[in-house]
């Protein structure tokens, strides 16, 4: 088992936000977290990450205990992340961030080599090299944040709504090509609005709601879920 979360509760100040939350991520999954907004998704991925400690639970990694390990910590042992919003350095070139993503990083010719793969996932940004982060549209921003999380090379990748505020071809783009890092051998964990592409790309899904898992199964079963339709797949 790669990632296994253990009944992890979380509070930001008095607020609970995550109740128990209990998940595993099994090496070469695409794992998908689905719900509406403020069902404890991105928490959990900040819980994962380091970003957000928890109040009890457990969180271990490739076999080993995580849960007080600082985040920097967790990108040397394999987790990295492309967070809500992107969170790219606007003012640094696109080849500056992704060398940011490298920095726990000191094989100079495994980095040329993720640098290459990157390109070639993003064609985009080899174009838009020289060109500063913030002048990007949206979409290639989402590719460069991925293309910066990757960059660490590691080896569960926490994707956090990528498809967000992206045009409908952008969003199919993207999710096209997490088929293509996940089948290149990188573990995912997906926190993704768009359900009915979540659960088309994920291995198997978890359903939250108020900070509680409430269902999990199969991307395959979910999607034909009648409850899962009604309430994140516009279907009654």
């Amino acid at each position: 088992m790669l990632l296994e979360i253990d009944n992890i509760t979380l509070l930001y100040g008095r607020i609970q936000a995550l109740h128990g939350i209990s998940l595993q991520v099994e090496e070469g999954e695409v794992v998908a977290l689905i719900g509406a907004n403020g069902a404890g998704k991105s928490t959990t991925m900040r819980a994962v990450s380091g970003l957000r400690p928890v109040a009890s639970g457990r969180i271990r990694f490739a076999g080993q205990d995580i849960t007080n390990l600082r985040a920097d910590t967790r990108v040397i042992r394999g987790i990295s992340q492309a967070p809500e919003g992107r969170g790219i350095f606007p003012g640094m070139t696109v080849m500056e961030n992704l060398e940011m993503g490298a920095y726990t990083r000191r094989d100079s010719a495994g980095i040329q080599a993720d640098l290459k793969r990157v390109f070639e996932l993003f064609p985009r940004l080899e174009e838009r090299r020289r060109q500063a982060g913030g002048t990007l549209s949206g979409g290639e921003q989402q590719m460069l944040a991925v293309g910066r999380a990757l960059m660490s090379r590691p080896k569960l990748l926490l994707l956090d709504e990528p498809s967000m505020g992206l045009a409908p071809m952008l969003i199919q783009q993207i999710f096209t090509i997490i088929t293509e890092i996940n089948q290149q051998g990188t573990t995912i964990l997906l926190v993704e609005q768009n359900a009915q592409q979540a659960l088309s790309r994920a291995h198997r899904a978890y359903v939250l709601e108020t900070g509680r898992i409430v269902k999990t199964g199969t991307g395959e079963e979910l999607l034909h879920d009648s409850a899962v339709k009604d309430a994140y797949l516009g279907v009654a």
